[in-house]
């Protein structure tokens, strides 16, 4: 990989628990990124937010990000603004992502939006890794089409993301999304189908220990989720799952802003179950 600006920009963070609540206890960024002091919570839990003094992602950018949520701890990561991913002449960009939630900690991976510009190439790989059943984590990926309102839908090189996660050594979830516009029909069936976002979120099973409660309380989420689903009309998608008693969903509609109200939403759910 050709890195123009040769060096890798990274960020680290490691959240613990300290006192009861949840604070960074280990930080480190290179240019052009820097964390904002984290926001606070209400169930002690802490939010923060990488700030990019670049205009978005170009051609050569070379990223590396690691998170570690150590046990107890309630970490939710977010994003300035919609991610921009621009032209390149040639060449591409990358990012790799690495997780660790330890036992009874929660990791919500919350950013906003990307956008692939026309002739933008980039590629993302992201490994999870949950300690146990008592790991929590949410996960929400938005994708666009490219900008739509400047008639480029769907012109962008190619836009690979790689997704697995893991719990204990035991791979239980991996997805290979991996689009190349002039190569596949992404407006047809089993693409977007005349949609122009689409969002993946992975929601780990909750799990208090007692096999008929968990069960239940489990149902009751995918059930509230298929509810929602069903109260919005200007989206598709559905809800998988998994053989561990995870859950995945896939969602297609025609603004971002529809597919994040409805995150928001399912978020709640899940944030309400202790």
């Amino acid at each position: 990989m050709d890195n123009k600006f040769g060096k890798i920009s990274r960020i680290q963070a490691c959240a613990a628990v300290r006192d009861g609540k949840t604070i960074l206890e280990d930080l480190s960024f290179t240019a052009p990124y820097k964390i904002m002091v984290p926001f606070e919570k209400e169930n002690d839990g802490i939010q923060i937010m990488p700030l990019c003094a670049s205009a978005g992602i170009m051609a050569g950018d070379s990223q590396e990000f690691s998170y570690h949520v150590k046990e107890g701890a309630n970490l939710e990561v977010l994003s300035q603004s919609f991610e921009k991913i621009h032209k390149m002449d040639e060449g591409s960009a990358f990012r790799i992502i690495e997780i660790q939630v330890e036992q009874n900690a929660i990791l919500y991976y919350y950013p906003q939006p990307v956008i692939p510009f026309s002739g933008s190439a980039f590629d993302s790989t992201m490994t999870i890794c949950l300690e146990d059943k008592t790991s929590r984590l949410f996960l929400l990926e938005v994708i666009s089409c490219g900008r739509n309102a400047h008639e480029e839908r769907f012109q962008y090189r190619r836009f690979s993301s790689r997704v697995r996660i893991y719990r204990g050594e035991k791979l239980i979830y991996q997805d290979n999304t991996c689009y190349e516009p002039e190569k596949m029909p992404m407006e047809g069936n089993g693409m977007y189908e005349g949609y122009t976002h689409m969002a993946n979120l992975f929601l780990s099973e909750i799990y208090t220990g007692q096999d008929s409660t968990d069960k239940e309380i489990n149902l009751e989420l995918q059930e509230k989720i298929w509810q929602l689903l069903d109260e919005e009309p200007d989206t598709d998608g559905g809800v998988t799952r998994l053989t561990t008693g995870d859950l995945v969903l896939r969602i297609f509609a025609h603004r971002a802003q529809t597919l994040q109200q409805l995150a928001d939403k399912i978020k709640k759910l899940y944030e309400a179950i202790h």
